[in-house]
């Protein structure tokens, strides 16, 4: 298989904190040191959320100016990616962000559990953040925590609300939402290639499946997402040292299953992403 294989690095998340994992980057200078040591071990695209000081979860368009800004400058070509999901904010504070045009964004078009809380994404909401994405040529990362998402993204891409071709991201072992299940993510890639068959997917595992995921995904074809925001651990025994570490131990399955890894430029041709110039 010669298929290069797109690495996400989600570097931060909205749960992890500093006593979960030190190595979790909080502030923006954190941020940009913890993603350039990724890029360079592999990852095209970052995957963003920005924290307050106390390391709480924040909308902020301005901390994202500023991390977009700093990625732009130290990881030129990096497809950078902003989260809109509930955890940071409420209602259209959740895309007040896509304004300053990033290359993509999260996208979640239904609701679901999460591990304490409903993740609430209602119809109108789903319908506005993919109308400023629109209006801000950002293409969407449809995540799908349920086989119904797949489904949702597929009638929104036919209709013309998300435009283009789809990239639909599989989220597999949040507690209370779908589980890691080998059969399941077998039939997500069997609808998405019935619903969708010219869009292309990636997966991401929670917590301890983090790794099952990458390798299930890297084998089967498809991308895959990696980086502390979905695990701070590196094995049961030991704390990841860093995103760098978990993108490298990705793209040592790629090597294993003989698929290089996407370069930067190699990614924005797949997502038909416009291309840019290296600095």
């Amino acid at each position: 298989m010669t298929k290069p294989c797109i690495i996400c690095v989600a570097i931060t998340g909205s749960v992890a904190r500093k006593e979960n994992n030190p190595a979790v980057p909080i502030t923006v200078a954190e941020q940009l040191e913890s993603t350039h040591e990724a890029f360079e071990a592999g990852a095209a695209i970052v995957h963003a959320h920005v924290r307050n000081d106390d390391q709480s979860p924040t909308s902020d368009p301005e901390k994202f100016a500023r991390l977009k800004e700093g990625l732009e400058k130290h990881c030129p070509g990096m497809i950078i990616q902003f989260s809109t999901g509930g955890r940071s904010g409420a209602g259209e504070a959740r895309g007040g962000m896509l304004p300053l045009k990033p290359d993509m964004a999260s996208l979640s078009v239904g609701s679901n559990n999460f591990p304490t809380r409903v993740y609430e994404n209602p119809p109108d909401l789903v319908d506005w953040l993919a109308s400023e994405m629109r209006t801000n040529t950002v293409k969407p990362e449809i995540e799908a925590f349920d086989l119904s998402h797949i489904h949702q993204a597929a009638a929104m891409n036919k209709d013309g609300r998300i435009p283009g071709r789809l990239y639909v991201q599989f989220v597999m072992g949040v507690k209370n939402a779908m589980p890691v299940d080998r059969d399941v993510f077998d039939y997500y890639i069997k609808t998405v290639e019935r619903l969708v068959p010219d869009a292309d997917w990636c997966a991401a595992g929670i917590g301890r499946n983090q790794l099952t995921v990458n390798e299930w995904s890297i084998a089967a074809g498809g991308h895959t997402r990696t980086g502390l925001e979905d695990n701070v651990r590196f094995d049961r025994e030991t704390l990841a040292p860093s995103n760098a570490a978990l993108v490298k131990r990705t793209a040592d399955l790629c090597e294993k299953y003989e698929r290089p890894v996407a370069t930067w430029q190699q990614a924005r041709e797949i997502l038909d992403l416009p291309p840019k110039a290296a600095a």
